[in-house]
């Protein structure tokens, strides 16, 4: 029988992925950790798998469910390790505009109704709206939730008689990295590894 670290089983097993030789299972998660344990981030394991058959992480944990290929099988990972430490960038110079860190920066509240909400029920608002000549970059972005954003509309929160709760100003440095997860939802092959820095709801 082939054993899963040889790199025979491996490419065996990359080749039956790519000729779609696995059953479709539902969305399946899988946490990714450095070298040191740290947690990055949640991936999905089918990027878990091809990391795994590249030789650049190990499996921690499984999974219960199994993917099953035309002559091999294995139990979807649930936690995986890199091999080679990754050095995060947290200079002010690489902190990316995007959504998320915006979210972050607000610390995932309405800067209006001051109300702390899920990602889902977060968007961003124009300060200034772009009518009136805003821009969309870190001084006139917000984190807004879908009833302040409809109330606001297209108007300057003065207009609208809406307090913004701190004005938006770009990151001294990059957000740090946060896994938000319900207790509930949180396989427990994770819970080892998730008290590093990951925010835990408890819902």
């Amino acid at each position: 029988m082939e054993h899963p670290h040889d790199s025979g089983y491996r490419r065996k097993w990359l080749r039956s992925l790519v000729f779609g030789y696995y059953y479709n299972w539902s969305m399946e998660q899988t946490l990714l950790l450095n070298a040191s344990y740290e947690p990055l981030k949640v991936v999905h394991w089918q990027k878990a798998i091809t990391l795994w058959c590249q030789g650049k992480v190990e499996v921690i944990a499984v999974h219960d469910r199994e993917i099953r290929a035309v002559s091999v099988s294995f139990k979807l990972p649930s936690v995986i390790r890199l091999l080679r430490f990754v050095k995060i960038k947290r200079r002010f110079d690489y902190v990316p505009f995007s959504r998320a860190n915006i979210y972050a920066r607000d610390d995932h509240t309405c800067q209006y109704c001051n109300e702390s909400l899920p990602t889902s029920e977060l968007t961003f608002d124009h300060v200034v709206p772009v009518a009136h000549g805003g821009r969309k970059d870190w001084e006139n972005i917000v984190t807004c939730c879908v009833t302040c954003n409809r109330r606001k509309g297209g108007r300057t929160p003065a207009e609208a008689g809406m307090r913004l709760r701190r004005h938006p100003r770009r990151p001294d440095s990059a957000p740090a990295i946060r896994i938000t997860i319900g207790l509930r939802n949180a396989p427990e092959s994770w819970r080892d590894y998730l008290y590093w820095n990951a925010e835990l709801e408890d819902t």
